[in-house]
């Protein structure tokens, strides 16, 4: 058993003088009323005097305790002082008891046998009183009580009257059972003050843990929100020469290349393409953080979305030598299929990155009214205790030295977020050294299919657009590089990087389209500049915005402008098939995104 710790003794005496010095204030009445009772019962010729002089002073004595009881709790009685306190307190109980006592010596052998039994009565009374209220404190009890029992037993033995001996016996039997219930009283007070400071000390520590975990997590807050911003300022900046390079990529596609620089040119592009998808996965993830993702439900048929994701995937697998299959099914489901094919090619991907020997299986079965999407593999498996961790954001299992073959560590993070998202769960059942399984429910539909929305193509490379497009910027190389991709699409362009100089040029030649970049400078925005244009040349002017920002906050307000939003870095096939909605009137999805990117 744990021993508890101890309050220091002179603390501790502090709390029993303080719990007996509030004991002392209920008495006073008492104590006033039973000594004029006691001079009108037992006063006669022969005692008069010396009652009326007992009573006096046990009444001043009361109401001098009462007063210095009342002075002591309204200051604050230090543990260096408690000792001196202990051996005041000793004197002036002696002097209390032996006044008390000598009410014997002024009443009894002048009084009628009734008036001694009263008298004998109220002392006996009077030091049973005494030791429930000096209990606290015992060695205060027990001055108070021999002192009385001394005074008394002396009028007694003086008296020399058997019966008045007898007595005599009886009152020291009496005083020494009232020490005894005195002993038991003051340990029994010692323990509750000890409890007492215990559970303050315990509401104390439980308050410093409580201030300790809330600033903890404060902290934790506040590190996620700079690691949020973090990500977003690094991202927005890797964006902006990353979209540049693609641009310019595209217009040196069109140009005469011969065979070696066709190949190198295929190597840059791969190579802009994986540094691209890398930051898409920041982008779908600050999506899910920001709440901009916002499901668009359709019924839509399973194994068009299962022969995609293998078509794409297995190729992986078979260059690790692994087998992967996806059982056929004729289900259908009511989700969102591009968050849906999102969330599975997560899913597999892990699954293909972790297995080394085996294979992946793809699968559904039926569970009520609920079809349960199923990817299992044969690889390391998880431990139990890493089932929660392998959800939180850029957590990896076995790759400690961050290769960037084996991705951030988004996957399934976004695939848990995607989920949520669609309002349906994503489970793991693993078993360490043999593979893991993950499932995800989605609502199963029986009715008659929804008709797919047709793949949207880009558009080859020999239709252009007629029209003058005003590009927005404040990267120069960007400018530079939309201006050479537009013209080769057959636009005529102008680049401003201001809103002042784009309300110029347009004023110098109308626009058909604007084309701008959220951030601008000075802490404006392409929203701002859009809306400026749009108040001189009409409200139905088209435009698309263009931004390379993922912080959860600035998604939000670029979504919330109503513009169609297109995240860098973007695809030329992506732009092109912006524009060419734009222009026709048709609704583009204003959050149009990588998560978008991968219906096509």
């Amino acid at each position: 058993m744990v021993s508890r710790p101890r309050l220091p003794e002179d603390r501790m005496l502090v709390e029993q003088l303080r719990l007996q010095l509030g004991n002392i204030g209920s008495s006073v009445i008492p104590t006033i009323l039973l000594a004029l009772l006691l001079v009108w019962v037992l006063s006669n010729e022969d005692n008069a005097l010396a009652i009326r002089a007992w009573a006096g002073l046990t009444i001043l004595m009361k109401l001098y305790l009462a007063w210095d009881a009342q002075r002591l709790l309204a200051t604050e009685i230090s543990p260096e002082h408690a000792r001196r306190l202990l051996r005041r307190k000793m004197v002036i109980n002696v002097i209390d008891g032996a006044l008390w006592g000598s009410l014997a010596w002024a009443a009894l052998g002048s009084t009628s046998v009734a008036g001694s039994v009263l008298v004998v009565a109220v002392l006996a009374g009077v030091a049973g009183s005494s030791m429930s209220s000096l209990a606290p404190i015992f060695p205060v009890f027990v001055a108070f009580g021999a002192a009385e029992l001394v005074v008394l037993g002396a009028r007694l033995w003086t008296l020399d009257d058997p019966a008045y001996n007898g007595l005599a016996v009886a009152a020291v039997l009496y005083t020494a059972a009232l020490l005894g219930q005195a002993r038991n009283g003051s340990r029994a007070a010692r323990r509750a003050i000890g409890l007492r400071f215990e559970n303050l000390e315990l509401i104390e520590r439980l308050r410093v843990e409580t201030e300790h975990a809330q600033a903890a997590h404060r902290a934790a807050e506040e590190a996620n929100l700079a690691k949020s911003k973090f990500l977003a300022a690094a991202s927005h900046d890797l964006r902006q020469p990353i979209h540049a390079q693609g641009l310019f990529l595209e217009v040196l596609a069109r140009t005469k290349l011969s065979a070696d620089q066709y190949d190198a040119l295929a190597n840059a592009r791969a190579t802009w393409q994986a540094s691209a998808e890398m930051l898409d996965t920041l982008l779908d993830f600050s999506r899910i953080e920001a709440g901009v993702v916002e499901p668009q439900m359709q019924v839509f048929a399973l194994q068009p979305l299962l022969n995609k994701i293998e078509n794409e995937l297995a190729p992986q697998a078979d260059a690790k030598g692994i087998v992967y299959r996806s059982r056929e099914t004729h289900a259908a489901v009511r989700s969102d299929p591009a968050l849906v094919a999102l969330i599975l090619r997560n899913l597999v991907s892990n699954a293909i990155r972790y297995t080394e020997e085996g294979g992946v299986l793809v699968a559904c079965r039926t569970r009520g009214n609920k079809m349960v999407l199923e990817v299992w593999d044969t690889g390391i498996g998880i431990e139990p205790d890493q089932h929660d961790a392998i959800f939180r954001e850029f957590h990896q299992l076995g790759n400690a030295e961050r290769d960037r073959r084996k991705g951030l560590g988004l996957g399934l993070a976004i695939a848990q977020g995607l989920a949520r998202a669609l309002g349906q769960t994503l489970s793991l059942s693993s078993v360490p050294g043999r593979g893991s399984v993950f499932r995800l429910t989605l609502p199963m539909e029986r009715a008659g299919l929804a008709e797919e929305e047709g793949a949207r193509k880009a558009p080859g490379a020999a239709r252009g657009f007629d029209l003058h497009v005003l590009v927005i910027d404040d990267d120069e190389s960007v400018r530079t590089g939309m201006q050479q991709l537009l013209s080769a699409w057959g636009c005529t362009c102008d680049a401003a990087d201001a809103i002042e100089e784009a309300q110029t040029l347009a004023r110098a030649r109308p626009p058909d389209l604007v084309i701008s970049d959220y951030r601008l400078r000075e802490l404006r925005t392409g929203a701002e500049a859009i809306a400026a244009l749009r108040a001189e040349f009409g409200a139905g002017l088209p435009a698309l915005l263009i931004t390379g920002d993922t912080a959860p906050q600035r998604l939000r307000e670029a979504r919330a402008t109503g513009v169609p939003l297109l995240h860098k870095p973007v695809l030329p096939s992506q732009l092109h098939r912006a524009m060419t909605a734009v222009l026709s009137g048709r609704e583009l999805d204003s959050s149009f995104a990588p998560l978008d990117r991968r219906r096509a």
